[in-house]
């Protein structure tokens, strides 16, 4: 009896362990199934700034690239209202005599029926029919013009976001901010894509605070000291790289990490201490497409390729006759960082129509080789770097030493640069206008002198 007792008894303690196994396996399978993808991905597209009410065309030129990933890197809707531009009345909102701020938030309702609008786009249906999406958020989507951390809409707006991305009931995106991270393919040919939040906890600009807050720090630096890929990219909704506001004010002020200088360094250090190789940026935002490098923060170069927007460009809300200016106004802006060679399509290497970037892979050539490119809205590349894998890795230092002094361009901050370089863009605004000013008052001179001539003549005859 006794001995039957205690048979019974290791059974069901065997029943309850295979129970706890499974529960634990059922776990981290759902856990993973977030996270791990096993196919192959060679084809990788994405871009930013799609306005839900405009014309999406570009859509059919992401169709005919074929991606098996697009990623949506923010302003996926434009979600807040904004006032017109007035200088006189009640509402002025712009100028030194601004009272009421132009960006304002939208209700939740305005909020869905936008992003369901975008998401009913028949363009974008047939990507997401053919390839996976995944993204995260910007200002616009997260609820307001440039807004961080003091947002009140924030969590609302989050759950607004996951769903529009279909993200699972039991996904880990809800935890405070939506960052997150995806592995795809076999090993030794993987490729980790890592989105951040650069919205949800970040301190005003201007503070040199935090971007990314204390849990998704701590976050990022388990996902880059893991295990090594291939590949990995990471998703900023703003530019990490290139800091225009420094070689643009006090003209025009962009939001960039830049504009974080200490969490700028900290994002470097971190990748530089983790030994991880094969790390790239994609960025949006700015409403113009570029490709930058930074050459001294790792032991290979770190490269930002900058795709914006989808609808909203710097040269579409600008009248045809002044898009030569805008381009003119891109040469002559200095920019330490960006990546200037034959495959552009404009001197500038800067592109201000609308935009999508891409990410190929060539799995069988030896070496493998990374291309990326910016594409125009016919899926032609307006500027693009073909490399070999192997020099996003430390293991290849040796082999670039030979055109270190070619890396050197790419080592000087636009905060460093002398002011008279730094400033130019500002220097010839204003002499412009002041030679303008001067040419109307030379003009007003004449026609006054011409008058008083005129009448002296009358009065002598």
């Amino acid at each position: 009896m006794g001995v039957d007792q205690c048979h019974r008894r290791w059974l069901w303690r065997c029943f309850l362990l295979f129970i706890g196994i499974l529960t634990v396996s059922t776990t981290i399978t759902a856990s993973d199934t977030h996270n791990k993808r096993e196919h192959l991905v060679s084809r990788i597209a994405f871009g930013s700034c799609s306005n839900q009410s405009a014309p999406q065309p570009i859509w059919d030129a992401v169709l005919d690239f074929n991606p098996q990933i697009f990623i949506l890197l923010g302003d996926n809707i434009y979600g807040d209202n904004k006032r017109p531009f007035k200088i006189f009345g009640r509402e002025r909102t712009i100028g030194p005599w601004k009272n009421v701020p132009r960006f304002l938030p939208a209700s939740e309702q305005e909020m869905e029926a936008k992003y369901q609008k975008a998401k009913s786009n028949p363009g974008y249906a047939r990507v997401k029919e053919s390839a996976e999406v995944i993204g995260t958020w910007d200002d616009h989507d997260y609820g307001l013009n440039d807004a961080g951390k003091e947002f009140h809409g924030k969590r609302t707006n989050q759950k607004l976001l996951l769903d529009f991305l279909d993200e699972p009931e039991d996904s880990p995106r809800k935890q405070a901010g939506v960052y997150t991270s995806y592995t795809y393919g076999p090993m030794g040919k993987d490729v980790k894509v890592v989105l951040l939040d650069t919205r949800y906890h970040r301190d005003p600009i201007g503070s040199d605070g935090t971007i990314l807050g204390n849990s998704q720090w701590s976050w990022l630096e388990s996902e880059l000291n893991g295990p090594p890929t291939a590949l990995t990219v990471i998703g900023s909704s703003i530019q990490v790289i290139s800091n225009l506001s420094a070689a643009v004010q006090p003209m025009f002020s962009m939001e960039s990490w830049g504009r974080f200088p200490k969490e700028r360094d900290r994002l470097f250090k971190l990748i530089a201490d983790s030994k991880r190789g094969g790390v790239l940026f994609i960025s949006g935002d700015v409403h113009f497409g570029e490709i930058t490098r930074y050459d001294c923060a790792t032991d290979y170069p770190l490269f930002d390729i900058t795709s914006s927007g989808l609808t909203q460009s710097v040269e579409e809300v600008l009248p045809h006759f002044l898009h030569s200016l805008v381009r003119f106004v891109a040469w002559l802006t200095p920019s330490t960082m960006r990546v200037r060679g034959p495959n552009c399509k404009y001197t500038s290497c800067v592109y201000g129509q609308p935009n999508f970037g891409t990410i190929e892979i060539d799995w069988d050539s030896h070496p493998v080789s990374v291309k990326f490119d910016v594409r125009d809205k016919n899926g032609v590349a307006v500027t693009g770097v073909n490399i070999p894998l192997l020099e996003l890795h430390p293991s290849n230092s040796e082999t670039r030493d030979g055109v270190k002094g070619d890396n050197q361009r790419h080592c000087t901050l636009e905060v460093s640069l002398p002011w008279i370089k730094r400033y130019r863009l500002a220097i010839f605004f204003y002499f412009t206008i002041g030679m303008l000013v001067l040419a109307l008052i030379g003009l007003v001179y004449a026609s006054v002198s011409i008058f008083r001539l005129g009448g002296c003549k009358r009065k002598h005859e």
